[in-house]
C-alpha cells in the first residue's frame, strides 16, 4: 500500500531503508545455494542475523590483497604493498587466506557493511558541505575513513573497487584518477551511494538531467563502466519519478526495465514462476548490474505493497543481495516507511544514522545563502 508521505519524510524512509536491507541480507550475503541459507537459517532470513563462522560459498581466500580482481599468484603483483592490512582494513588481513571465513566475520545482527558505511561518509560530506556535492570533499572523506587505524568499521571485506582505488592510490596516483577497472566494475555495489546524492540534488531543486550528471560523475570515481553508467542514469529517472508520483511506482518500474536488452517486469511476474527460477536460472544472483538491476525491478515490482517481504525475499535469494538490497530498500522505502518505522531502531548504528539522515536533509532543503 503507498502512503502518502511528505518528500522529505520519503527521502528519510528509503535512506533508513536501504540500512535495514543491508543489514538483513548481511549474514548470508555472497551464498550462491540458497539450501545453504536454509542450513544456516532454518525457515531462511527473518530477521537480523549475525554473521556464521562458516561460509559455504566464500573465496575471500582467493581475492588479491594487494589490488582489485583476484589474485594472479605469486607475481611481482602480490609482493606489491598489501592493501588489505597495510593501507585499508588494518589488522583484517589475517581472515583473509583461510578457506570459508565470511566476507563479514565477526559482525553482529544488525550491523552494516562497509559499502553501506561508504553511504554514510558521502551523507556526512554532503551535509558538511550545506547539501553541495564537491567530489574532492567526498574523497578525501573516503580516504580517510577507510585508512583510518583501527578502522572505522568492522567490516573484514572489501570490494575490488576498494582495493584497486587504494592500489593507485598508493602508487601515486591523484584521487580522482584511482578508479581500477576488473572484472566485476559494472556491479551493483557501484549504485549504494547514488540515491543519497540524488535526494540530496533533487530536495535542493535540480533537474533530472543535472542530476544524471552528477551521478555520473560521482560513480566514475570508483566505477568507471558506460553500461553501469547507463544503469545509474536509469536509476536517477526512477528516484526522482517515484519522488513526485508514487503513486505511479508500477509504471515508473516497469519502464525502467525497458531498453535494449531489457526486463519486461510486468510480463515476467505475471508468468508467476517461483522467485528462485527468476533469480539463479532467468538472472543470475550475482553482482553483475546486467543481472542484478533486472532482479531488483523484479522485486521491487512484484512485492511493492509489502516491502519486508520484499527484503526478506532478496536476502534470501543469495548472491550480492547486500547491494541488490540497498537498491531495492531505497526504491521500496520511498513508498512506503513501515520498514523504516518497524525495523530501523534495532539497527546498530540506528541513532547515528538517523542523525546524519536528519542533518542530510536539513541541509538540501535549507534556503540559499
Amino acid at each position: 500500500m503507498i502512503q502518502e508521505l511528505t518528500v522529505s519524510q520519503q527521502v528519510a524512509s528509503a535512506l533508513r531503508t536501504q540500512f535495514i536491507a543491508d543489514a538483513l541480507a548481511m549474514p548470508v550475503h555472497w551464498y550462491y545455494n540458497p539450501m545453504d541459507i536454509e542450513k544456516a537459517f532454518p525457515g531462511g532470513i527473518q530477521r537480523f542475523e549475525a554473521a556464521p563462522d562458516v561460509h559455504p560459498s566464500s573465496i575471500m581466500s582467493l581475492h588479491s590483497t594487494s589490488s582489485g580482481g583476484r589474485r594472479s599468484g605469486p607475481s611481482a603483483g602480490e609482493h606489491a604493498p598489501q592493501i588489505v592490512g597495510d593501507v585499508i582494513l588494518k589488522g583484517r588481513a589475517k581472515f583473509w587466506g583461510v578457506p570459508n571465513v565470511h566476507y563479514h566475520h565477526g559482525m553482529g545482527p544488525g550491523e552494516n557493511t562497509l559499502n553501506a558505511q561508504c553511504t554514510r561518509v558521502l551523507m556526512r560530506s554532503l551535509s558538511g558541505a550545506s547539501g553541495q556535492y564537491d567530489p574532492q570533499v567526498f574523497l578525501n572523506a573516503y580516504i580517510g575513513f577507510m585508512t583510518q587505524d583501527p578502522p572505522a568499521h568492522r567490516d573484514t571485506y572489501a570490494e575490488s573497487y576498494h582495493r584497486g582505488f587504494f592500489a593507485n592510490l598508493t602508487r601515486g596516483l591523484p584521487p580522482e584518477k584511482c578508479a581500477m577497472v576488473t572484472h566485476d566494475t559494472p556491479s551493483v555495489g557501484g549504485l549504494v551511494t547514488v540515491a543519497t546524492l540524488v535526494f540530496s540534488e533533487r530536495l535542493r531543486g535540480c533537474s533530472i538531467s543535472e542530476i544524471q550528471a552528477l551521478c555520473r560523475q560521482h560513480v566514475t570515481l570508483t566505477h568507471p563502466d558506460e553500461s553501469l553508467l547507463k544503469v545509474c542514469d536509469r536509476y536517477v529517472s526512477l528516484l526522482c519519478g517515484l519522488m513526485d508520483h508514487p503513486d505511479d511506482a508500477a509504471a515508473l518500474f516497469a519502464e525502467a526495465g525497458k531498453g535494449k536488452r531489457g526486463v519486461d517486469v510486468a510480463g515476467l511476474v505475471q508468468r508467476n514462476l517461483p522467485d528462485y527460477q527468476v533469480v539463479g536460472r532467468l538472472y543470475s544472483s550475482a553482482c553483475y548490474i546486467s543481472d542484478s538491476w533486472p532482479v531488483v525491478l523484479y522485486l521491487a515490482y512484484k512485492y511493492r505493497s509489502d516491502p519486508w517481504l520484499a527484503l526478506r525475499m532478496n536476502a534470501n535469494l543469495g548472491g550480492d543481495n547486500v547491494h541488490r538490497g540497498m537498491v531495492l530498500g531505497t526504491l521500496l522505502g520511498l513508498l512506503n516507511d513501515e520498514v523504516s518505522t518497524r525495523w530501523f531502531d534495532q539497527l546498530v548504528d540506528a541513532d547515528a544514522i538517523n542523525a546524519e539522515v536528519t542533518a542530510l536533509i536539513s541541509a538540501a532543503t535549507s534556503p540559499r545563502q
